[in-house]
């Protein structure tokens, strides 16, 4: 339950580290937090700070541990532009903007926008609908791709 609140929440973690993993390490502290929360809770005088910090405290070894697994990734130039143009490749052919938002986390929406804008512009994609209901299909690049765009030559 807790991995699925936190990924609702837009903690991602829980889909690359094992919490309860985590959890299961470190059980004895588990159980004694679990003593220390839950005492007097028929009274409503129990106390949750113990459980708050213990869950954090598992949620920072879950970012740590990922960071050492991936490693830290240095942000280059156009990275961004490219983390986009790949997530749009393997999204299915009609996708939105929140489809696009959840494959990279950590991108704005309005960086994913101007993304999808020279997308359209470049013949790849077309919108259907406005606002936040509009949804973006991939165009058959096979057909015509010529005629939607004609780029001068000199722009690479």
């Amino acid at each position: 339950m807790t991995v699925l609140l936190l990924h609702q929440a837009g903690y991602e973690v829980g889909r690359y580290i094992s919490l309860e993993r985590l959890i299961e390490d470190s059980k004895e502290t588990y159980y004694e937090v679990l003593q220390d929360t839950s005492g007097n809770w028929h009274k409503g005088q129990h106390q949750l700070l113990p459980w708050w910090r213990y869950s954090l405290g598992i949620l920072i070894a879950a970012y740590k541990e990922f960071e050492d697994r991936v490693g830290l990734v240095r942000s280059s130039r156009g990275s961004k532009t490219i983390w986009i143009r790949d997530a749009v490749d393997h999204l299915p052919d009609k996708f939105s903007i929140l489809e696009v938002s959840r494959a990279c986390p950590g991108v704005s929406r309005p960086m994913i926008r101007v993304i999808l804008e020279a997308l359209r512009k470049e013949g790849r994609l077309e919108v259907i609908g406005t606002g936040r209901e509009a949804m973006w299909q991939k165009r058959d690049n096979n057909k015509g791709v010529n005629e939607i765009v004609a780029l001068p030559q000199n722009i690479s």
